[in-house]
């Protein structure tokens, strides 16, 4: 079916003594793999500061091994990585910065850590800043202030001094998530951060993403599997499939009935919800394909 196109959302501008972020990071035909598997495919792909672009497509299909490739984290065996800068800045490859330089720029959430032992809330949170302490040097003021804030805007300031280790899983995935803040760097890389956590909690992290590309200019790029949430928070949606971006856009033209259709090998309905003008994507299963065709032999 046609859908007609939400009126696009304004960009809100920083807040007196916040950061606005002006960095960006693309990558040009990238290909990764494992051994001689070939897992990301030429893809391209640009994350602009102050917006949210978002990876989505079936399991295997090579969104959370390209976004640890942004990250510096899995080897690329084709293609760059750069970083650009503001107006007038010439594009750096990523691979020419100290691991320093790069962590001050681009910060990756990933989906599994370990609950760390011994340590309070408030002393995890604090690793964000190391790539801004000098050797053998105690943490500075903008250090504690960057800590506090990344405390407060995950929700987590009032369990600060508790042990890390006693954390639920959700808990502990907001710690991590604030220190991944506390490193304010202008690219945010988030894979998969609704993971383990409950319905309220779930949307005050899109919020938080949101708030990032919003209010402090960050470039955002995350990696999610309920489209749905794609929808609600992206300004652009990359589909891979095998490897490949199948489609890339605004949400409307990449999350149409026929993409998913094609990338997760499942019948869908997609429309425009009337109330909140939002995507609606409706996954047809077996039992809804009968009840379809009961409600059709009935009309």
């Amino acid at each position: 079916m046609s859908i007609a196109r939400p009126p696009a959302q304004p960009v809100a501008t920083a807040a007196a003594g916040q950061r606005t972020g002006t960095t960006g990071l693309a990558g040009e035909s990238l290909v990764l793999g494992f051994g001689s598997r070939v897992v990301v495919d030429g893809v391209d792909i640009e994350i602009v500061p102050g917006r949210v672009s978002a990876l989505v497509g079936p399991n295997g299909s090579g969104k959370s091994t390209l976004l640890r490739g942004l990250a510096r984290l899995h080897r690329i065996d084709g293609g760059r990585v750069d970083l650009h800068g503001g107006a007038g800045e010439d594009a750096r490859p990523a691979a020419a910065l100290s691991a320093r330089e790069f962590a001050q720029q681009v910060t990756l959430f990933a989906q599994s850590r370990l609950a760390p032992s011994g340590l309070s809330v408030r002393e995890v949170v604090a690793f964000g800043r190391h790539p801004y302490r000098r050797r053998f040097a105690g943490p500075s003021e903008a250090d504690r202030l960057a800590v506090d804030r990344a405390l407060r805007a995950t929700g987590v300031h009032g369990m600060a001094e508790r042990a890390a280790g006693e954390l639920s899983g959700g808990e502990l995935q907001r710690v991590w998530l604030a220190a991944c803040l506390a490193q304010e760097t202008g690219v945010v890389l988030l894979d998969e951060p609704t993971n383990h956590l409950d319905l309220r909690y779930q949307i005050e992290t899109l919020d938080l993403i949101r708030d990032l590309a919003d209010d402090y200019g960050a470039a955002v790029g995350v990696v999610l599997h309920d489209l749905d949430h794609a929808a609600r928070i992206a300004d652009e949606v990359l589909l891979m499939q095998s490897g490949r971006i199948l489609a890339a856009g605004a949400p409307v033209d990449v999350l149409t009935a026929e993409h998913i259709g094609a990338a997760y090998e499942l019948r869908v309905e997609v429309d425009l919800d009337p109330r909140t003008g939002r995507l609606r994507i409706d996954p047809i299963g077996r039992h809804g394909a009968r009840q379809h065709a009961a409600s059709a032999a009935a009309s």
